[in-house]
């Protein structure tokens, strides 16, 4: 009985830590989920039946939040390890990279209407649109990829050195600008070429943010583990009730200014420092 007794406390810390490991993994498992449904949404998604292409851009943004708590998770329990992190990859890949790029495809060109003076523009369209959205998807890649390799990476432009910074925009990010824009629409396809240009343009301008060496905030900074202030409190709890009531306009604020903060970031340093700035290195 005292040999029992005394292997019951090992296999205790044993299960816990095993749960542990699993926790992340499962937080993982539904982003790529969310990302998976919201592929099947974009298939259904139409002129008539609009709400399958919002419903897919509200599952990429519940996909962003399980993004976020996993790795936060891991991070704060210390059950980090190399399987989490290739797993992670593949499913943003899924999530941030397929789902968003064949949502902007088929949100904003597929469904275009015939011009009748010059019917060979819409099959032209739907060509460069094509060819936007699979760059958009490659450096969606690219980024997780050097990402997994990079190891002290500086951006081009460095901050404050007691802060922390991606180096180029984050995959989750850019694809909670395009989901925002679709969410911020009710899900409405696009009917006009020129918006549909415009369109392209801000797909290829998320691609090229992801593999710049530019710098983004870094969330890692907030030190959850520790007693915030109640100022703090009171906005995260402000912030979740704007999201609440007013997801469309509010997440679309939230989405563009992440995005147009690292530009804004960069162009000050370039406006201080001149051009001839000292690419990233990876230490």
């Amino acid at each position: 009985m005292s040999d029992q007794a005394a292997s019951a406390p090992r296999r205790r810390p044993r299960q816990l830590r095993r749960g542990l490991y699993l926790l992340p993994s499962s937080l993982t498992t539904l982003n790529m989920a969310a990302g998976f449904y919201a592929l099947l949404q974009t298939m259904h998604g139409s002129p008539a039946e609009p709400w399958h292409f919002d419903l897919a851009a509200k599952a990429i943004g519940l996909a962003a939040v399980f993004d976020f708590l996993d790795g936060t998770i891991a991070r704060l329990t210390g059950t980090n390890s190399d399987f989490g992190r290739e797993y992670d990859s593949l499913a943003d890949v899924v999530t941030f990279g397929v789902a968003p790029a064949f949502l902007a495809y088929n949100w904003g060109l597929r469904l275009l209407p015939e011009l009748a003076a010059q019917p060979a523009m819409r099959t032209r369209l739907l060509q460069i649109g094509a060819v936007a959205c699979f760059i958009y998807l490659l450096c969606g890649a690219a980024r997780l990829a050097r990402f997994n390799i990079a190891v002290n990476p500086v951006p081009s432009n460095p901050g404050r050195p007691d802060r922390k910074y991606f180096v180029g925009m984050p995959i989750p990010a850019a694809a909670g600008v395009l989901a925002a824009i679709v969410h911020f629409n009710g899900g409405e396809p696009v009917a006009t070429w020129w918006i549909s240009a415009i369109w392209m343009l801000l797909v290829l301008a998320t691609g090229f943010l992801m593999v710049s060496t530019w710098r983004f905030y870094s969330f890692k900074n907030l030190q959850l583990s520790q007693r915030r202030p109640f100022r703090t409190i009171i906005i995260l709890g402000a912030l979740i009730a704007l999201v609440w009531s007013y997801s469309g306009p509010v997440l679309l604020l939230v989405a563009l200014g992440y995005m147009f903060f690292g530009v804004y970031w960069r162009l000050v340093f370039i406006l201080r420092h001149g051009k001839t700035t000292p690419v990233a290195q990876e230490a």
